[in-house]
């Protein structure tokens, strides 16, 4: 694999990450703005535990819940584009995540081999751009996503920002 589309698709790999994370913190953010503020530390740590399982879910549950976080929350707009173009960038996440890659014909594409649950085969290789494309849909979603958090009032501390 070139040196140059095994970075892109590193670079696809980390932003999935992120945009996991992002999910994560806005399902929290979303979530802990509804919260009463008389809750007893029992509830509180029931709370707790069922945000810490979150983190543990898969893209496709979070999504869900965060689609759930969202209706539950007042006044939040496009929350069905939204959820739509993470329902997207779930299944490139899926193909380039579990890949296992092959040269094609065309030296500028690599065939991700993969079956996913449905048994559906993808057929075709991807090139530079193709990545290059998935990366910037998956920022431009993952922005979107915490501009939502940032509506309930969470800020969010960021790995760096202290460094800026």
């Amino acid at each position: 694999m070139p040196p140059e589309f095994a970075a892109a698709l590193g670079q696809c790999v980390a932003n999935f990450g992120w945009l996991e994370e992002i999910i994560k913190r806005t399902i929290y953010a979303l979530d802990r703005a509804r919260l009463a503020d008389d809750l007893t530390q029992e509830e509180l740590q029931t709370w707790l535990t069922h945000i810490g399982q979150i983190a543990d879910d898969s893209m496709g549950t979070q999504i869900d819940q965060l689609d759930a976080a969202m209706r539950r929350y007042p006044g939040l707009r496009d929350r069905n584009r939204i959820t739509d173009r993470l329902a997207a960038i779930r299944l490139h996440r899926n193909l380039l995540c579990h890949a296992s890659w092959r040269p094609t014909e065309d030296k500028t594409r690599w065939h991700p081999a993969f079956v996913n649950t449905k048994g559906e085969v993808f057929d075709h290789g991807l090139s530079l751009t193709d990545l290059e494309t998935i990366s910037a849909d998956t920022v431009e979603i993952g922005t979107r996503v915490l501009r939502v958090m940032r509506a309930t009032g969470v800020e969010g501390y960021w790995a760096g920002d202290d460094e800026a």
